[in-house]
């Protein structure tokens, strides 16, 4: 049971468009339904026109908004080369669940940069972290419907980890709080496969 004394710190990140916002309202929601404190950043980056975003949420303890350095329990990327960004912030021991499909961020197309290869990303992260989860979130998603509900799939992912604070329950219900009715289901089926894809590893 997660002690109200600790502080869990989770980041998520992605590029514009890919609902990292309103993931980041459903944790922040199932959190103060636990009773639980949880502060949510500001957002960093664009979150129009494949501009990067990001958000970071702290629940239970904290003394800042800010996640420090090699701090994060979690961090969940909606895309590939965003984990990568994100490592300054984790530690051997933090959760990195990542969606394995890649949009090449506005900003490397600005400068004319080369995406870097998905399979050497994985292998890398892999050799230097211990606990590293590679999700096909596309696929999922249409599995579950629709692309629309790739939030979710990597929501339900990150909520497979033990030591993750809240319950599936909360979540859900914060799910149904923030998403309109007729896609309950299949966001609900997108929770299931992402939890599913963790839990079955």
């Amino acid at each position: 049971m997660f002690n109200k004394e600790n502080s869990y710190n989770i980041y998520i990140c992605g590029v514009g468009g890919q609902g990292i916002i309103k993931t980041s309202v459903i944790i922040g929601e199932a959190a103060m339904n636990e009773g639980l404190d949880v502060l949510m950043s500001e957002i960093h980056g664009m979150s129009q026109r494949g501009g990067v975003v990001s958000t970071e949420l702290k629940i239970g303890d904290y003394k800042s908004s800010i996640i420090e350095k090699f701090n994060a329990d979690v961090i969940l990327s909606f895309e590939p080369s965003e984990a990568v960004r994100a490592l300054d912030k984790s530690n051997k021991q933090t959760k990195i669940v990542f969606n394995t499909s890649p949009i090449v961020p506005s900003t490397l197309t600005q400068f004319n940069q080369t995406y870097p290869n998905v399979n050497e990303i994985i292998n890398a992260l892999n050799e230097n972290y211990d606990f590293v989860y590679p999700i096909d979130g596309e696929k999922l998603a249409l599995d579950s419907g629709s692309l629309m509900s790739l939030n979710m799939v990597l929501l339900g992912a990150v909520i497979a980890n033990e030591t993750f604070p809240l319950s599936k329950k909360s979540i859900i219900t914060a799910m149904k709080n923030n998403l309109h009715q007729k896609f309950h289901e299949m966001n609900l089926n997108a929770i299931e496969k992402g939890y599913n894809a963790v839990k079955n590893k």
